[in-house]
């Protein structure tokens, strides 16, 4: 598919669709919301993730100085194109919003440094910890996630 939201008219509808790093990108994400759920079959289910505002890295940039309250969106955030940094409660509502009922929440991956240094200094053994302790924390896991059906 190369098309925008807006534009795209498949030809069947969809089980699935991945919503991967999506919604912090575009300028209405509740918009796409209701339009990726009316291209769903009667029990299909949208998966969104998105980066977390109240991820452990966020709020200790909000502790140094480095962030100003824990949305805000930083030189890295308008690098990638982000619009907006969602937190568990926001990313809910515009589920809500578009007519989604949210059958699971969690979270992946707890990343307590930046990129650079997990990449220079750490393991495979704790890149495995840290995902997990993201699973077991979604609150402030650096990553959440949705899975969500239209409301019957």
């Amino acid at each position: 598919m190369h098309s925008l939201f807006e534009d795209y008219a498949p030809a069947q509808a969809f089980e699935t669709i991945v919503l991967g790093h999506v919604l912090e990108h575009v300028d209405d994400p509740v918009n796409i919301l209701r339009i990726a759920s009316a291209w769903l079959t009667p029990t299909g289910r949208i998966l969104a993730a998105v980066p977390n505002a109240r991820s452990l890295h966020r709020q200790a940039a909000v502790i140094m100085g480095l962030l100003a309250f824990e949305e805000e969106l930083n030189g890295a955030d308008h690098h990638h194109g982000h619009r907006r940094v969602y937190n568990p409660e926001t990313l809910r509502r515009d589920f809500r919003e578009a007519g989604l009922e949210i059958e699971v929440f969690g979270g992946y991956w707890l990343k307590p440094v930046s990129n650079g240094q997990i990449e220079r200094d750490w393991t495979e053994e704790m890149l495995t910890a840290f995902m997990t302790l993201g699973e077991r924390y979604p609150d402030i896991a650096g990553e959440i996630y949705v899975v969500a059906r239209r409301r019957s």
